[in-house]
């Protein structure tokens, strides 16, 4: 009886371990957001309609953060803001530099309010990445 006990306690842990493997854990790189953002967006809404279980961040700075301000447009004039709430209704989560804003003189006020904070973008990709996240650039 013990062993049969100490092989299902061996099966749960096994089984517990390949459900933490099962979620993809993905950073998108958005440092322009008049290039990258529509392509971006629509790489994000993709891959989660194909793996809904991925867990998604996206990180901006530079440029990028123009994708997450209050009014932001694609070129075509497509606007950001009900994509991003889309996808944040998903899960994921948008972030924004904020070396970025003291640089550019932006206040937090001047963005959606599905952005998020980070000290500094690049840092977060690289601390992220470090964690497992797959990184990608659209």
């Amino acid at each position: 009886m013990n062993k049969l006990k100490s092989c299902l306690v061996a099966f749960a842990l096994a089984v517990a371990a390949c459900a933490g493997w099962a979620q993809d854990k993905v950073v998108y790189h958005i440092d322009n957001a008049a290039t990258q953002g529509l392509k971006g967006l629509r790489n994000v809404r993709n891959h989660l309609d194909t793996d809904p279980a991925a867990k998604i961040i996206v990180v901006t700075h530079a440029e990028g953060v123009d994708l997450l301000m209050e009014g932001a447009k694609a070129p075509d004039g497509t606007e950001f803001a009900p994509l991003v709430s889309a996808l944040r209704s998903r899960g994921v989560a948008f972030e924004v530099c904020e070396i970025t804003l003291k640089n550019r003189g932006l206040k937090k006020d001047q963005f959606i309010q599905e952005a998020d904070f980070t000290p500094s973008g690049v840092v977060r990709l690289a601390k992220l990445q470090h964690e497992g996240y797959a990184y990608i650039k659209p």
